[in-house]
């Protein structure tokens, strides 16, 4: 066991506790999504397991060898670092291992002086030494850290151009992929993720997937990315009003356990009442009369039901979000013609036509910085395209979602910050109701909107676009801030409503559960040649009709290029180049390579490589198996893929150590 929580409590100054009785165990290679509603303690959870904050009662224990890491939503770096500095900061101890190892080596090669010529034992002693820091260093790839650093940084979002750069140059999401870069290399033996896929673009995150799901760290990750959830974790961890309750395989396999253990809990908990209920009105007839023995029976049977209550169930209610039915538009909804755009010389998107019709919902997707929240700008008419033209169709009301929430007053109360622009009169009573609706209960309704949680701005903005009753939605990353029951209920609505859709989203699955159509970049450049890196050149949005299944299909057919992958065409050059020289740039001094051993037997490169693109479409195809909706309701099929999985997984990472070798020793 890696890790003990047992009965952790936590208050912050009321009566009810964040932390109640929260206890589970960590296993090497268990993955654990920690999931629940905003606000139910997961990042405090995250704290008291770091360290980083204290707990009122219970324990929390773990061998002394055993590391842990915690990834920080606002993390704070040293100044005066670059980005590089940082990241290989992160390896000191592993550089530390390096430097005592050569110096060894060159101690036992050096045979003309010093007491290692002269004492036999002084030699085998640092033979010894020499021999357990090989092992360690070899077992933890210290021989390829330049290699190492560079991937990971690369994986993370970072180009080569920016490895200099000085850590307080860098952006609140700069400095949260390098802090992610350094847990990373650090490799320690829990880690600590909360939402590590903020700041990341769904080639940084797909990365940040596969490198988790691979790695021998057992994990606790939190997130509202039901897709990463989804690949990475093998156990889910429900943390609700302070306690925890333990789910076996992923989140898709946990909502369909979910759903079984919920109908149990609610059918004893309604024989509970029934019991309770039968004996009081028993007890309350028969009082007095012929029948006072049987009721005092039923009064002792009563005392023990109340003493050992029932728990009610324990469900995660998602609010019930509802767009009200729109007038109706005419039939083209948007018509845009040969539009382009771009800022300060540099160009966004060019040629860009597509038209979108009364009742689709369309997702436009594409690396950060492309131009998507631009297009949507120069689609409601707030910015000038450089050519081309949009135009609207008839009885367009359009209700616009930006993911800055601007359309919030700070200073407002949220009663009254969502009255309509369109209607002139909604009363206070209406208001509430629609607040209520979207989550905002109670005294939040009487908060100002800058005192709201981010969560609770959010559900506020989207109760105001249902207050302005338009028939085409606009949303610019409508699930920032929305839990995972908030998320599934904006799907809901969003795939109710009887208007048209337009939004932008990172969220793949929302993605894939909302839209019918796509508008994808694609970098111009990549379209003339795949070698072309030129960055000034604009692109064009394709249209594609279905969601991110569709889209993913067609990438892995090779029936469209991916456009996440066009900015990382110089990394894999850069890695390439990388792997040609990682025996001249990492390996150890002549003295200390004549000690090396090889740790597999000798395999051409070339052979290696076929073996290791098998094994990666092995676990590919295994998990497009796990997301079959027939595989995630049989418990007992996803448990057994879950197995395969790791197992095959395990072979890949070792696939991946014997080609590292075969590539610096044949």
């Amino acid at each position: 066991m890696l890790l003990s929580v047992e009965h952790i409590r936590k208050h912050f100054g009321s009566d009810e506790p964040v932390l109640a009785d929260v206890t589970f165990q960590v296993f090497p290679g268990h993955k654990i999504g920690l999931v629940g509603p905003n606000g139910c303690g997961k990042t405090t959870l995250l704290n008291i397991i770091a360290g980083r904050e204290e707990h009122e009662r219970g324990k929390i224990e773990k061998p002394n060898d055993v590391t842990i890491g915690y990834l920080e939503q606002r993390p704070e770096l040293v100044p005066g670092r670059t980005v590089i500095e940082e990241a290989r900061h992160a390896l000191a101890p592993l550089i530390a291992m390096q430097h005592e190892a050569e110096e060894i080596a060159q101690r036992i090669a050096d045979r003309s002086t010093g007491a290692v010529a002269s004492d036999p034992q002084e030699h085998d002693r640092l033979a010894a030494r020499y021999d357990h820091l090989h092992e360690q260093l070899m077992h933890r790839d210290a021989y390829h850290l330049d290699h190492r650093i560079e991937r990971i940084l690369h994986g993370v979002g970072f180009v080569d151009d920016e490895f200099d750069r000085a850590v307080e140059k860098l952006s609140g999401g700069e400095l949260n992929r390098l802090s992610l870069a350094s847990l990373l290399l650090a490799e320690p033996d829990i880690m600590l993720l909360d939402e590590p896929s903020n700041h990341l673009d769904l080639a940084a995150t797909e990365w940040l997937e596969t490198f988790l799901a691979g790695t021998d760290a057992a994990v606790i990750l939190v997130s509202h990315d039901r897709y990463f959830l989804d690949r990475v974790t093998n156990r889910t961890y429900e943390l609700y009003h302070g306690t925890i309750e333990e789910y076996v395989g992923n989140f898709s396999a946990y909502t369909m356990q979910k759903e079984e253990r919920l109908l149990v809990q609610t059918r004893t908990y309604e024989k509970y009442i029934e019991e309770v209920e039968k004996a009081k009105d028993f007890i309350r007839r028969h009082h007095y009369g012929q029948k006072a023995t049987q009721a005092e029976d039923r009064r002792k049977k009563l005392e023990r039901l109340v003493e050992e209550p029932v728990a009610a169930p324990r469900k995660i209610d998602s609010p019930p979000m509802h767009f009200p039915k729109p007038e109706r538009a005419g039939d083209i909804v948007f018509r845009a013609e040969n539009l382009a755009k771009g800022f300060d010389k540099t160009p966004l998107f060019c040629e860009t036509d597509f038209m979108i019709e009364r009742g689709e919902r369309w997702a436009i997707i594409g690396p950060n910085g492309c131009g998507k929240t631009t297009l949507i700008r120069c689609l409601l008419h707030q910015l000038k395209p450089d050519a081309g033209h949009v135009s609207h169709g008839q009885g367009v009301k359009i209700g616009y979602f930006d993911q800055q929430l601007h359309v919030l007053d700070d200073n407002t109360l949220a009663v009254d910050a969502i009255r309509p622009t369109r209607r002139k009169i909604m009363e206070d009573l209406e208001r509430r109701k629609l607040l209520g609706a979207f989550g905002l209960t109670g005294n939040q309704q009487l908060q100002t909107v800058g005192s709201l949680s981010g969560g609770q701005r959010c559900r506020a903005a989207l109760a105001k676009l249902a207050a302005e009753e338009a028939n085409v939605l606009i949303l610019d990353e409508p699930t920032n801030h929305l839990d995972l029951w908030a998320r599934a209920a904006l799907e809901k609505a969003i795939r109710e409503f009887e208007g048209t859709v337009l939004f932008i989203s990172h969220d793949r699955y929302f993605v894939d559960h909302v839209a019918d159509h796509l508008l994808i970049m694609q970098p111009e450049c990549h379209q003339r040649n795949s070698q072309c890196h030129q960055r000034n050149s604009p692109g064009r949005f394709k249209k594609l009709e279905g969601n991110y299944t569709t889209y993913r299909h067609m990438v892995s057919r090779g029936l469209l290029a991916d456009p996440f992958q066009v900015q990382s065409s110089e990394r894999k050059e850069n890695k390439h180049s990388a792997l040609c020289t990682l025996s001249s740039e990492l390996t150890l001094r002549s003295a200390l390579e004549s000690k090396r051993k090889r740790k597999f037997p000798y395999r051409k490169v070339s052979d290696l490589e076929l073996d290791i693109a098998d094994q990666e479409s092995m676990v590919e195809t295994l998990e497009a198996m796990m997301m079959l909706p027939e595989t995630l309701r049989d418990g007992n099929r996803v448990r057994e893929i879950t197995r395969e999985l790791d197992e095959m997984r395990a072979k890949l990472r070792q696939l991946y150590d014997h080609w590292d070798e075969a590539s610096e020793m044949n």
